[in-house]
């Protein structure tokens, strides 16, 4: 009797959670395509397959935490390999002895089967117990779990455990049910359940397989049912949105997508900044200024918290968790029906917005491709260019730029200062750039001006002149790449400096016969000039120093001849790693010199942010405590003499962090270090050389 109940009750329950699922699917599909139009996401479909496949079944970014990362690799193939044991208990429901058609009792398939359902409990019991044991080990903001939605969580690992449990029940009842007719192999694996159900009789077994199997059913169907009640439920709804999500991220790379911010769009068009349009769409104000991708990447959201526990604001008691943004803008933008009420105010609060460094951890940590910054710099957007809502120290920032081409406002004719303070020549390109040389070295504003960043410019010129490399700089024609501007929101000044920058460069290669190099020292106009211009139409070779001295080392043309036996520790900047995956050649640089390199914790794609980034540089950090200091005690944690860094706004913020802890470590450049090296001037010339 009761097995004809659950029967009917399977049969009914899925014909409502096929309507409810398909009805809620329709309604998710319509509220993602309702956002902005984004037609920079739809190119290269062959590609960008290919890669999307290719991240899915590798879980490439999921194995950075290993032990989680494979369990749920054998779950997601749980999800899709057992479905035909939910086929086959439709069967069994009128007729205990079904099985797949052609498949039949075919030994390999039953055996993958029951490989598969322990490989998935045995996951799924793991990722219980880790999510569990983070409860008390990490309590509070410490677990990367804090925030999240708990039950939604909890209801999806005891529905998978639930469904392994049927599955390994039935395997059992349908092995006992065929006794001795079972071919060899068949329930390999699924042996113990079958031993555990021999003594039943035929009856009995035929009903415990209809009632198990409608209990499959009925488990399976109630998940469908619960996600399309909830549509925010991003821990279930991923298994179908993340594939998409992956295919249409920004970059059609198998790199994260960092670098250049995208480009303003208003109804699927760039803006205009020269005439813009009365109905353009600047940033994100409110939830309909959203673009269809923006909400797809909100709607993925697994609440895995993979973004927060790298996030270097979170890490520092600042509001910003990259996740609870996320959840925060979904909520807003699919719980409810798009509306015109202002997103920061209502639902983000300005200290979150602006405590975002833009070092590119969480985007780099999220399975999913979620593009974090790209909305965060959206919204900073609306409030700078729309609200003029921003804090105060930016106003100041943005009319240096604006005035004087840097951020300090100093003088633009003093570009040129550091070249006095150099005892060998140094090219001021005035026209164009002379055949014979090779690279134009771009300063850039803290190398032209911060007396600490000016040091790296002269030991990068020194080197370059040491190795033979013919190159020039541009003096006073340079102008602030607009890397401060653009990733505070000002997206209007970063037009005006970036078209400036571009006609210089048209200028300067006019009749150029080589290739377009450039070197900088600073990663922020490495990732401007060479990715952000681009949207522009121009490019560049860009070349970071320590790439170029790498290689004028690997040639011969710079050879370290007296090597340091100092301990020295390196820090990634995050606009040089994460930005731009260029780990090594820094590495090989600092080995070449001799050094006793030690590694932080936290290195190369899991670097701790410097704080300066995102136009922090130039703001008060007023929450929480320093995120500077933080890593700067990390650094001093090694034991190491010195600090390397490949970029100026890393030497400004880990040299004040060492001053403020008192520390007679010293900070340097990688340049630096390979000077002294070469100039076979031991640890005088570091002394010299350093801040």
């Amino acid at each position: 009797m009761i097995e004809g109940v659950l029967g009917v009750l399977a049969y009914l329950i899925t014909v409502l959670a096929i309507a409810a699922i398909s009805i809620r699917s329709i309604e998710l599909y319509r509220r993602i395509k309702a956002g902005q139009p984004d037609p920079t996401r739809s190119n290269h479909k062959a590609r960008r397959f290919a890669l999307m496949v290719r991240e899915v079944l590798t879980h490439a970014k999921m194995l950075n935490f290993t032990g989680s990362g494979i369990a749920h690799w054998f779950v997601m193939i749980g999800f899709v390999s057992l479905f035909g044991t939910l086929v086959t208990a439709y069967g069994q429901i009128f007729d205990p002895h079904f099985v797949l058609p052609i498949i039949g009792h075919w030994v390999p398939y039953n055996f993958f089967v029951e490989l598969i359902t322990w490989l998935t409990g045995i996951s799924i019991v793991a990722l219980i117990a880790i999510r569990q044991v983070t409860r008390f080990t990490n309590k509070g903001r410490t677990s990367r779990f804090f925030g999240s939605g708990s039950w939604k969580a909890y209801f999806v690992e005891a529905t998978i455990l639930a469904i392994v449990f049927c599955v390994i029940a039935l395997r059992g009842l349908e092995g006992a049910l065929l006794g001795d007719k079972a071919k060899p192999f068949e329930f390999a694996l699924s042996s113990p359940a079958v031993n555990a159900f021999e003594n039943l009789d035929v009856a009995t077994l035929e009903k415990w397989i209809v009632i198990v199997a409608a209990l499959k059913i009925i488990v399976s169907m109630t998940w469908f049912i619960v996600i399309a009640a909830n549509l925010t439920m991003g821990v279930a709804w991923h298994r179908f949105l993340a594939p998409f999500n992956i295919f249409f991220k920004r970059n059609v790379s198998a790199t994260p997508t960092l670098g250049a911010l995208p480009e303003m769009l208003s109804h699927g068009k760039p803006i205009d900044f020269e005439d813009p349009k009365e109905d353009d769409v600047f940033g994100i104000g409110k939830a309909a200024d959203i673009s269809w991708k923006g909400l797809l990447d909100m709607a993925s959201c697994t609440e895995c918290g993979r973004c927060q526990s790298q996030c270097p604001a979170w890490h520092t008691e600042k509001p910003l968790s990259p996740k609870l943004l996320v959840m925060a803008m979904r909520d807003h933008a699919l719980a409810n029906l798009p509306s015109d009420k202002p997103i920061v105010g209502e639902t983000i609060s300005p200290d979150v917005l602006w405590s975002c460094t833009t070092c590119g951890a969480c985007v780099n940590e999220c399975p999913v491709d979620i593009e974090h910054i790209d909305h965060i710099v959206n919204m900073r957007r609306f409030q700078v260019l729309v609200e003029s809502e921003f804090p105060t120290e930016l106003g100041g920032t943005f009319r240096n730029l604006e005035k004087a081409g840097n951020p300090w406002g100093a003088n633009r004719m003093d570009r040129n200062a550091w070249i006095a303070e150099c005892d060998f020549p140094v090219e001021v390109i005035e026209g164009a750039l002379p055949d014979e040389v090779e690279y134009l070295f771009w300063v850039g504003c803290a190398g032209a001006y911060e007396e600490r960043a000016k040091k790296t410019t002269k030991a990068v010129a020194e080197l370059l002149y040491m190795s033979g490399v013919k190159f020039g700089v541009l003096g006073a024609r340079e102008t602030c790449t607009g890397d401060p501007a653009r990733r505070a929101g000002n997206e209007f000044l970063y037009q005006i400096l970036s078209r400036e920058n571009v006609e210089t460069f048209k200028e300067v290669y006019v009749n150029y016969k080589g290739k377009k190099k450039v070197v900088v020292t600073c990663p922020h106009c490495f990732t401007t000039i060479g990715r952000d211009y681009k949207q522009q139409g121009f490019e560049l070779e860009m070349v970071h120093h320590t790439q170029l001295l790498n290689t004028l080392v690997k040639e011969g043309r710079l050879k370290p001849v007296a090597p340091s036996s100092k301990k020295l520790t390196y820090h990634d900047p995050c606009y040089l790693g994460r930005h731009n995956q260029i780990y090594e050649p820094p590495r090989e640089l600092l080995e070449s010199t001799g050094v006793d390199l030690v590694e932080m914790p936290r290195n190369k794609e899991r670097s701790f942010c410097c704080g300066a980034g995102g136009g922090r540089m130039w703001m008060e950090e007023k929450l929480g405590t320093r995120i500077n200091m933080n890593r700067v005690d990390e650094a001093i944690a090694t034991g190491a003499e010195e600090v390397a860094v490949g970029c100026p706004f890393c030497r400004v913020m880990v040299s004040d962090g060492v001053k403020g802890r008192e520390s007679d470590v010293e900070v340097i450049d990688v340049a630096q270090a390979l000077l002294r090296s070469v100039k076979n001037g031991g640890n005088q010339s570091a002394t010299n050389q350093t801040a």
